[in-house]
């Protein structure tokens, strides 16, 4: 990073145009093509998306991608200009990486089905110090909606010319875990890194350590949000309650848009969430959740064969063991989109033998 301040003495007088401006460099480096600029304290007055960008998400969109993301998003008008160019062909992810996305953050999220925490150039514009305390406003902002949250950049970065991260990078990745993140990602060191496997590897260990810490739950939970339970559906709280019984195994949400699957993730649920959804975009789409396990299936005719169908599954795919219980939540009448309205209790069969 390269760091200037506006150039300006007696002998040579400040200049600036349109097209450039002297300045003096104060923390100097190497400098090579196709950088950026960062205008800390600024809101930049041009959109988040250029045309090269439109042409580039429209061709992602014939593809089939499941997410797109926009950086340096600066106010929710930038998502909805993402949102009429995507017309629900994929989900949209909003990055956080500037002071002003941050000031519209609830705006953004109101236009967003997912958001970023984009570290690295949210440090340029600020202070070292604020970037941690505006990580966790984030992450509560986007659990209080349901909406996943990635936390991302220099998770392990030492790791781009190391085998192994500093003590200090475990512990950041740690910290993303106990918040409840819905998922952490890896940038220069799988991208451009010489230890791409490796740094895989080592995060997957971080993390399934921390889960398999007895105070993970409570530390995590702790990270909800001050006054989040006051939207929370009375029916995903009431199965939340239910499954921290030692005889349920998992639960069942059957979701047409998403939806209810979110709404269960957003608890934190310590048990599986089989999250089941008659189109695989919707099911693809739910992979980035926090605890789902997505799956396709055809809507289920009927209570029963919904309740049969569902506790079948949950067994075939090791969710629960035989007779162990299976809490299912849907929203009848069956495939119709809009908030879930039963909660069933059954238990997995005794046999996982193929139905006929």
């Amino acid at each position: 990073m390269v760091r200037v301040k506006e150039y300006h003495s007696i002998n040579s007088p400040r200049r600036a145009d349109s097209r450039s401006a002297d300045a003096e460099v104060t923390a100097g480096d190497s400098l090579s093509d196709h950088k950026g600029l960062a205008v800390p304290g600024a809101t930049i007055p041009v959109p988040a998306m250029t045309q090269k960008d439109e042409a580039d998400a429209e061709f992602a969109l014939r593809l089939g991608v499941d997410w797109l993301a926009l950086s340096f998003v600066q106010h929710a008008g930038d998502m909805a200009a993402l949102r009429k160019l995507a017309r629900n062909r994929a989900a949209l992810l909003a990055k956080i990486e500037k002071p002003s996305g941050v000031n519209d953050l609830e705006a953004i999220l109101d236009v967003s089905d997912g958001i970023m925490v984009a570290r690295g150039d949210l440090g340029v514009e600020l202070a070292p110090e604020e970037v941690p305390v505006l990580q966790k406003e984030i992450v509560r902002a986007a659990r209080r909606r349901g909406a996943p949250v990635i936390i991302a950049t220099q998770m392990l970065e030492s790791m781009v010319n190391a085998p192994a991260p500093t003590r200090a990078e475990a512990s950041d990745v740690a910290g993303a875990v106990y918040e409840g993140a819905d998922a952490l990602m890896l940038s220069a060191e799988s991208a451009a890194g010489h230890y791409p496997r490796e740094a895989v590897a080592i995060m997957d260990a971080i993390i399934r350590r921390v889960e398999a810490d007895p105070s993970w739950p409570s530390l995590m939970r702790a990270e909800h949000g001050v006054g989040a339970d006051e939207d929370v559906d009375a029916l995903i709280a009431a199965a939340s309650r239910a499954a921290e019984a030692r005889s349920t195994a998992c639960i069942v949400a059957y979701t047409t848009t998403g939806g209810t699957a979110r709404r269960v993730a957003r608890e934190r649920p310590l048990h599986p969430v089989l999250a089941i959804a008659p189109d695989e975009k919707v099911a693809r789409r739910l992979c980035l959740v926090w605890g789902l396990e997505p799956r396709v299936a055809a809507q289920p005719r009927g209570i029963a064969a919904m309740t049969d169908d569902a506790a079948h599954l949950a067994a075939e795919l090791g969710l629960a063991g035989a007779g162990e219980r299976v809490l299912i939540i849907a929203g009848p009448p069956m495939g119709a989109p809009g908030a879930a309205n039963l909660l069933r209790i059954t238990h997995a069969p005794r046999s996982t033998a193929p139905r006929t």
